[in-house]
This record gives structure tokens, sequence and C-alpha cells, in this order.
């Protein structure tokens, strides 16, 4: 069909990294508005178990899986997947949507289909492109091939675990880690030689042993509580070690490399917050371990590489304008908001998750203003993807 012809559907990241944008902007306010009851969500999950699920299987998995179907291309040197698999794709992340509100009368087993095939039908994609050029790869992508999948079972013990809550949103939030740290070592050195023409510091053992450490910290839930601790500071010491030779005062001194040094300091803030969690020792108002990764680690590094990616994969100068700079300042400010203005005023909780909410629904606005059309129109360089 001429449809599935359109520059939209040439590569994973046009038509995914759009619903990025959309259900960035829309599912945080959404939450809120359950949140403050002014939304009520006749469906067979907490509103709770619905909010995690879909931050990260809507907002994260859009974004992710954007990233992944042309990275791996990219990495095995192959066309990737295009055309009608990935309005297919689209059409199944919908699906996986309004999957909620299927009528009772519908069997279980159409619902579990429905919840589960865009994961299904993506990491496969994923998985195919890696092992199919393995030959190509770097050894480190066999975390990608074992991990992946696991993003299926942690998304079903959301959906169907009540009683395994912990284990479900832990497991995911680990895996989100894992794929965030190594998101960070492979852009990060790229991005410091074109900016500041200063090579990073790269130590194999180190590098191989922060993967393997936060791989491991993603099964916290089922390790005694004391190894999951000594895992968890393990990781983000070996992480923190690596950020202090990787020069954070440079990195910081623009805020096109800036933002991602403020995640990667984010993620290691975040593992050490939960391990003081599991400890039974941090006593906040609301889940600051988790939300100083999810909002100031995994949010701001999807964003900066939905700003990078939408440009330099569509043939254009990757420039930072001041209305993405504009964006990546509400998201860390009010992701800073949400975190730790309610530990000084928690009667204004339900407010402060508004601000939070706007915040998001303003940046992904704007980005999405800006960068959509470059997704919804051919490489400027005349090639086909």
């Amino acid at each position: 069909m001429q449809m599935f012809k359109h520059p939209l559907f040439s590569v994973g990241f046009r038509p995914l990294f759009i619903l990025g944008f959309v259900s960035g902007a829309l599912l945080p306010l959404v939450w809120y508005l359950v949140f403050a009851n002014r939304l009520y969500f006749d469906i067979s999950i907490s509103g709770v178990h619905w909010h995690v699920h879909e931050m990260y299987f809507g907002f994260g998995w859009a974004v992710l899986g954007g990233f992944l179907l042309t990275a791996s291309r990219n990495w095995t040197g192959t066309r990737g997947f295009h055309g009608a698999a990935l309005a297919l794709l689209v059409a199944l992340w919908l699906l996986d949507r309004v999957a909620f509100w299927l009528p009772q009368a519908f069997p279980v087993w159409v619902e579990v289909i429905a919840h589960n095939a865009f994961l299904l039908a993506i990491v496969t994609m994923i998985l195919w492109t890696l092992i199919s050029g393995w030959q190509k790869i770097g050894k480190d992508n066999g975390y990608f091939i074992i991990g992946l999948p696991l993003f299926i079972v942690s998304k079903n013990l959301l959906l169907y675990g009540d009683s395994y809550f912990e284990l479900a949103w832990t497991l995911s939030n680990g895996l989100f880690r894992l794929m965030v740290a190594i998101m960070l070592e492979r852009t990060l050195s790229a991005f410091m030689q074109a900016h500041y023409n200063q090579l990073l510091p790269r130590n194999q053992k180190l590098d191989a042993a922060i993967r393997f450490s936060v791989f491991l910290a993603v099964f916290e839930a089922v390790m005694p509580r004391w190894l999951a601790i000594a895992v968890l500071a393990v990781a983000a010491g070996l992480l923190l070690y690596r950020f202090m030779l990787w020069k954070p005062k440079l990195g910081f001194s623009t805020l096109d490399t800036g933002v991602s040094f403020a995640a990667y300091l984010a993620l290691v803030l975040s593992l050490i917050l939960e391990c003081v969690r599991l400890s039974g020792k941090l006593h906040t108002v609301g889940d600051v371990a988790t939300h100083v990764f999810t909002l100031l680690s995994m949010g701001l590094v999807m964003a900066a590489m939905m700003i990078r990616i939408s440009q330099g994969h569509t043939a254009r100068a990757i420039v930072f304008a001041q209305s993405d700079r504009a964006a990546l300042w509400l998201l860390g400010l009010g992701g800073l908001v949400r975190i730790v203005v309610p530990q000084w005023l928690p009667q204004y909780y339900s407010t402060i998750l508004l601000l939070a909410a706007l915040s998001w629904e303003a940046a992904f606005f704007l980005l999405g203003w800006r960068l959509v059309p470059f997704l919804l129109k051919p490489r400027q360089d005349g090639k086909e993807s």
C-alpha cells in the first residue's frame, strides 16, 4: 500500500517517537486526574498499577522501542523493519492502551493478547535484528538479548500479579536502569568528542563491571535484602567512579551535554536511594528512589535522545533549539519539584503532582511541535532511511 511508503514508516524511531511525544504529554496529566479522584477508571487493576504500567510500557517503550529499532539496524548494518511492520507496531501500541477497557464479555485470553502483542512483536523484531547480525555487534549487546524478554515478564506481573507488585515494578525499573546505563555509556563519549574534541578515558573492565552490576540489580526483589543492597551499592559506586573520570565539569558547561551528565548523576543517586529504601531508612513522601530515576534520568535521557535522533537520523544538523532547551529545563525542574517539595509541604502533594504533570505536558508539547514535522518528512539528503 502507498501509505506504508510514507517517510513516517521508513524507520522505527519516526512513528514511535511521535507516540512518545503524545504519551509523555498526556499520561502524567491523566495520572494526576486519577490520583485526585477527578477521573475514575473502571478497569481490572488499581490506578497505581495503571500509572506504573503506562509510564514504563506506554511512554517508556514507545521511546525505547524507537531507539532500539533504529540503533540495532545501525549496529548490524541492515535495512531494518519498515513499512507495514511499523504501521502494525503503532496499531498494537494503541491496542495495548485501549485493552484496559475491553468489555468484560471478552475472554481473558483476548485481553492478554491485546496487552502483550506490541511488546512481543517489537522485542521479537529487535532480537531478530541483533541475533541475525551477531557477528557485527559487540558482546555487551548480550544484555539486550537477555534483558528485553524480561520486560514481557515484568509487564505481565504488573497486569496480572497483584501479589507480586514489588517484583513487577522493581524488575521494570531495573531493566530501564540497565537500558539507560548502556545508552549513556555508548553516547557520552561521542557527545564529548563532538562538542569539545575531548576523548573520555575508557576502561573495558570497568565498563563491563558496571554493566554486570546494573544487570544484577535488576533482580533486587528476589535477592536477600543484604545482597540486593550490596549489589546496588557496588553499581552506584562504580558508576560514580567513572562519572568523575569523564570530565563532568566540562560536560555540564553546556546544556547539550549537561543533560546527559545530569541523567547519569540521577541514575547514581537513584541507586543510592534504593539502597537506603531497602535498608528501611528512607522515610519520604512518595517513592523518591524511583522518581529520581524515572523523572531525572530516564525522562531526561529519552527527551535528549529524541531531540538528537529526530534531527541526526533525518540528515539535519543536531541543534538544541531554544524550545528544546526550555523543554529540558521544564522536565528537570518539574522533576525536582515533584520529588523535593513534598518532603516539606506534604499537604500540597496533589498540587505539586499537578505542577509536575503540567511540566511534562508542556515539555513534550514543545518537543513534538518542533520535531514531529521532521519525522513526517523525507530525509534531507534524499536517502531512503
